[in-house]
């Protein structure tokens, strides 16, 4: 991967395909999420995707300091100006998604369309009983210094019991240890960050660039929590079409890259980056 270096931070990143501007904002914990669909000849060959490992993932700079939604936004911003990106789609995955809206609401210039696939909302009716069930269990680990465990129980609890096998097919190798050697900045810095994060209806209201809110078929198999954000995702943001790509949990692309690929190309073609001349 290339390396850009930032308002004193450095971000690792590459560039596959041609044609108009992707920038991909990858979910918690694993830093390599997107390698799928960066693999998708129905993307690569009419887009050009920007991958990059987000501040504390990978080789990018981790730092000790809170880091939030916004700040993390602000660096996706940098990364396009640093790569001469006036405007871009942007996809984000769970805790992506978070900060590809805020990027749409700092930054509106920069971003034509959104691709929203399953946010990460406190404010659904299963929260409570999701923490409790699914994530308690990966603090108590973390806490006890235990992070291959606290990773694995974050995982099983987003993914599913079958998890490890879709990410043992899909990723690059090596993924787990790097999860767990990020784990640090994720509870640390990105966990706290997404749980103070909200999305005000006025600010909502503000957001008009093209929308596709993504759902994973399966996600009920796991909890009723991920369905509940896409529902209330769609109250908040009512111009965005509700896709749902079938067969697959939270991990969405990992099962599914195709599918997820082949949906993308023709929501970007139908929105295209209009001209600057």
């Amino acid at each position: 991967m290339q390396r850009a270096e930032l308002d004193g931070i450095s971000l690792e990143y590459e560039v596959r395909g041609r044609g108009e501007p992707v920038l991909l904002v990858h979910g918690a914990l694993v830093a390599d999420w997107f390698a799928p669909l960066m693999a998708e000849p129905s993307l690569t060959e009419r887009y050009s995707l920007i991958n990059h490992h987000r501040i504390g993932y990978g080789g990018s700079t981790h730092v000790d300091h809170p880091v939030s939604i916004a700040d993390q936004a602000a660096y996706c911003r940098a990364l396009l100006e640093h790569l001469g990106v006036e405007c871009a789609h942007v996809v984000g995955h769970s805790s992506g998604a978070n900060i590809a809206l805020q990027l749409a609401l700092d930054s509106p210039q920069r971003v034509r369309s959104l691709a929203l696939l399953e946010i990460v909302l406190s404010e659904v009716p299963s929260a409570q009983e999701y923490a409790e069930r699914n994530m308690a269990p990966v603090i108590h680990h973390y806490g006890a210094g235990e992070k291959a465990e606290a990773t694995d129980a974050f995982l099983r609890g987003v993914g599913g019991e079958g998890y490890r096998a879709a990410l043992d097919r899909a990723l690059l190798s090596g993924y787990l240890e790097q999860a767990v050697a990020d784990a640090d900045p994720f509870f640390r810095t990105e966990l706290p960050a997404v749980r103070q994060w909200r999305l005000a209806r006025e600010d909502a209201e503000r957001i008009t660039q093209p929308m596709m809110a993504v759902l994973g078929g399966e996600c009920d198999t796991v909890s009723t929590v991920f369905r509940e954000r896409h529902e209330l995702r769609l109250r908040m943001l009512p111009h965005a079409e509700s896709f749902e790509l079938a067969g697959v949990t939270h991990l969405t692309y990992v099962k599914d890259a195709q599918g997820m690929a082949s949906r993308l190309a023709e929501f970007f073609r139908r929105h295209p980056i209009p001209n600057p001349d």
